[in-house]
């Protein structure tokens, strides 16, 4: 298959199976990003599902922490506030919590 150039940004994750990709085989749980105008082409090794992600650019940078994304430096220490204070929805079905990091 081939990947088209229209968006800048692209990327292809693979949740099961293996892509080859240029020679390099991707398996679950890896990410293949694409340099913006590239030509991209990959093959399936074996039966496998994977997700084509893509678009314009983001409008401003992001900070990560963890498992929290976000423009806002502010709004991350907020989420990590709301994680250690248990004020984030749960997930119906767990009842695990993880603390946050030390770091």
């Amino acid at each position: 298959m081939t990947l088209p150039s229209d968006y800048e940004e692209r990327a292809l994750y693979v949740a099961d199976g293996a892509i080859d990709i240029d020679g390099e085989t991707y398996t679950p749980g890896k990410m293949a990003v694409f340099a913006p105008g590239a030509d991209i082409a990959f093959d399936a090794v074996e039966e496998s599902r994977a997700m084509l992600l893509g678009g314009a650019p983001l409008d401003s940078p992001r900070h990560i922490w963890w498992n929290f994304v976000s423009s806002s430096k502010d709004r991350i220490e907020q989420a990590k506030d709301d994680w250690a204070n248990d004020r984030f929805d749960k997930v119906p079905g767990d009842s695990e919590f993880i603390p946050l990091p030390e770091n």
